[in-house]
């Protein structure tokens, strides 16, 4: 529909598409075991996720002691290659995902997705989910040589979809500045992976549900 305010809507990937935390706790307990240390609840790890694996890596090893830069980087392997090989056990996409989708295909929108999972993990998880269609553009954590914040690879995600009016929907600090510093609408999703109240997120707007996402685009 021409009258739609936006060409693109470009989505974080993990707490915002997907509920990933299962998997990703899983991962980070492995890879705590293997170096000794104690393991966390999934709930937990919903407030570790955003900045990249390495990030959460350190930051679930802080929670039980000293977490330098060489225990870090002796545990990545471990994790990497466990998550790798079982991406999509516990994920599940979030409700009303792919009504949501369908909807902006409906009005001529396309969709991308910018994420600072690595994109070969993030590959495998939409392949997994049977996403492989549904966007036009993925940008991962080492697609280009910076991660968000940095609005870089949310604006080329826009760009490899084709470029035009675009918003951005994510669920976390990291999302948000993201889209301030491409000068992007952000909406947060009230449900992911927050590591503060939704309403300190500083969002355009905050959806509860996905069945409120073409609603609230259109009022942007």
């Amino acid at each position: 529909m021409a009258d739609f305010p936006f060409d693109i809507v470009a989505f974080d990937l993990d707490g915002t598409l997907a509920d990933t935390a299962p998997d990703l706790a899983a991962a980070l307990n492995h890879a705590l075991e293997r170096l000794a240390r104690p393991t966390i609840e999934p709930e937990t790890v919903r407030h570790l996720v955003g900045h990249g694996a390495r990030a959460l890596l350190r930051r679930g090893l802080a929670t039980s002691g000293p977490s330098d830069e060489a225990l870090v980087e002796q545990g990545f392997p471990h994790f990497m290659d466990f998550y790798a090989a079982n991406i999509c056990v516990g994920t599940t996409a979030f409700a009303g995902v792919d009504a949501a989708l369908d909807a902006l295909r409906s009005r001529g929108v396309r969709t991308a997705v910018c994420t600072n999972k690595p994109e070969r993990l993030s590959r495998l998880l939409i392949e997994a989910l049977g996403w492989e269609s549904r966007f036009d553009a993925l940008i991962g954590g080492d697609t280009l040589p910076v991660r968000k914040p940095d609005p870089a690879p949310l604006r080329e995600a826009i760009a490899r979809a084709g470029g035009g009016r675009a918003a951005f929907v994510g669920d976390s600090i990291v999302d948000a500045d993201t889209a301030r510093a491409a000068a992007l609408p952000f909406v947060a999703v009230s449900f992911g992976f927050l590591d503060r109240p939704v309403e300190e997120l500083g969002a355009d707007a905050v959806i509860d549900d996905y069945s409120e996402l073409i609603g609230v685009l259109e009022t942007l």
